[in-house]
């Protein structure tokens, strides 16, 4: 095993879960920081970094961006609205540009699995949200035409335990070497 290899780092990956319920407690400037920096240390395809993020913290911010979403259940301390940066993927030929488009979309969705799961370490909780108008979350940020938000990420305290979501079983969903093919003995 590796050095850096920890069981808890483990647990935290099985136990996040969706939080859709908030406390009404801020969150503290240093532990934001702290999410942010784990988001951006996310894998990006090519090293191309097609993101851009918006953070709305002021609680009335956070009350018009949620009337623009009906994803968002709850009131969440802030939101993190994910975005991909076009003008760092429309500068290569045709197909080329449209896959790194493409992959980059995913790479702003890992970014985002880093946001929950600091998240989670710190005791707070969220849940990516697809569902937001997104002319009207644009013009309320002030987010320039190319850059797209793909999803908005509601975080905050949890104002009770958050319930793990059911999984479908490993057999079910993994195939091994040819689909349909369970574990080679």
């Amino acid at each position: 095993m590796s050095e850096t290899y920890s069981p808890d780092t483990l647990k935290v990956i099985r136990t996040r879960s969706v939080l859709r319920n908030y406390a009404r407690e801020p969150v503290p400037g240093d532990v934001v920081g702290e999410m942010l920096e784990t988001m951006i240390s996310a894998p990006s395809a090519s090293n191309k970094q097609a993101w851009s993020f918006v953070v709305v913290q002021k609680p009335e911010s956070v009350r018009l961006l949620r009337a623009f979403s009906p994803g968002i259940i709850g009131t969440p301390a802030l939101i993190v609205v994910a975005c991909v940066d076009r003008s760092r993927t429309d500068r290569l030929p045709g197909n080329v540009s449209q896959k790194i488009y493409q992959t980059s979309k995913l790479c702003v969705g890992m970014a985002v699995e880093n946001l929950l799961l600091s998240a989670h370490v710190l005791g707070l909780g969220g849940c990516p949200v697809s569902s937001f108008r997104e002319t009207q979350v644009c013009a309320l940020l002030g987010i320039p035409d190319h850059i797209e938000p793909l999803l908005v990420v509601p975080i905050g305290y949890p104002a009770q335990a958050p319930t793990p979501s059911d999984r479908r079983d490993m057999n079910e969903v993994i195939s091994h070497e040819i689909w349909g093919h369970g574990p080679v003995a």
